[in-house]
């Protein structure tokens, strides 16, 4: 039986998340001054006080959700002193594990991540591109409709993040187009999402390009705690190779379902999702239904302490299960 911390990417960031937290704690603060000081800019302030347009700007939310994430993990470290087996993160999610698990030194992701926040706003002019959720669909009819409504331009399955819940991502023209498909193949839901970013989608090749060179510049390490991928479930060890996935990572779908179904078979019963929001713990309780799983989600005081009562009998300091 084994415990993995899984970290949220963009969409789980709202304005005055972690108030609670950073009261109790000072290392929130502390860990959000040290990433503003390294962009240049207040990162807290932007947090707490938004405006929440400014704060869904791809190139902001990137850096604040990792912040977040990073400063959850180390409140949970400090109070806890103990270390899950494995760790695994949604999209952006992975850069804030590899923080976690000692791969990225912290202000190399902060600045990693807004550069890649930046390529990714510039990849596709504002309003040509975007995302959309597609509810009670298999991943094949998703797959067809896309296939379907492409004319010539792009529109693909980009997140698969529960079963019957995928998220498509291209041309805003055809991501419309794919809508509608969707919803003739009798999807019960096709909603646009508030981003123009078509994330993970193949017009983010360039983008990912510019990332390859900036992480020539990174120095990794090898992870101190097992690192699953969400790009093709695969645990990954090797620096370079994690150097690999990132930038890989950036035009490849995240295929969250799978990551999940990994961990479970290699015997994680215990997932604790390490950031603001739930959006994670909800969808792994959608991906397995046996019922023998158990999902929590550090967000403020009361959740920590509920996740430590119910997790100290199985954590050691030393990172493994007992």
């Amino acid at each position: 039986m084994s415990v993995a911390f899984v970290f949220p990417g963009q969409g789980s960031q709202s304005v005055g998340m972690l108030a609670g937290l950073a009261e109790r704690h000072p290392v929130v603060r502390e860990t959000f001054d040290a990433a503003s000081q390294a962009l240049g800019f207040d990162l807290w302030a932007l947090a707490q006080g938004g405006p929440a347009e400014a704060l869904a700007l791809t190139e902001n939310t990137q850096p604040v959700m990792l912040v977040a994430g990073v400063a959850t993990w180390r409140v949970w470290c400090l109070a806890e002193g103990s270390r899950p087996q494995w760790v695994a993160g949604h999209s952006l999610g992975e850069f804030t594990a590899l923080v976690a698990a000692g791969v990225l030194g912290f202000e190399d992701a902060v600045r990693l991540v807004r550069f890649r926040g930046e390529v990714m706003r510039d990849a596709v002019p504002d309003g040509q591109g975007g995302m959309a959720a597609v509810l009670g669909l298999s991943d094949a009819d998703v797959e067809a409709a896309c296939a379907e409504a492409a004319g010539g331009e792009v529109v693909e399955a980009v997140n698969y993040n529960a079963p019957q819940q995928v998220v498509i991502a291209g041309h805003a023209a055809a991501l419309k187009r794919a809508m509608e498909a969707a919803k003739a193949r009798g999807a019960k839901r096709a909603l646009p999402l508030p981003i123009s970013v078509p994330c993970h989608s193949s017009l983010m090749q360039g983008a990912a390009r510019q990332l390859r060179e900036r992480l020539q510049a990174v120095t990794l390490s090898a992870p101190t705690l097992r690192f699953m991928s969400s790009v093709d479930a695969q645990e990954y060890r090797d620096p370079a190779a994690i150097a690999d996935l990132l930038y890989r990572q950036l035009a490849s779908p995240v295929r969250w379902v799978s990551t999940i179904e990994a961990l479970r078979a290699i015997g994680v019963s215990q997932f604790v999702e390490c950031g603001p929001g739930k959006v994670l713990a909800g969808l792994v309780k959608r991906i397995d239904r046996s019922g023998e799983i158990s999902c929590f989600a550090l967000e403020d005081p009361p959740s920590i302490d509920a996740a430590r009562s119910a997790l100290v009998a199985m954590l050691d300091p030393s990172g493994g299960v007992r």
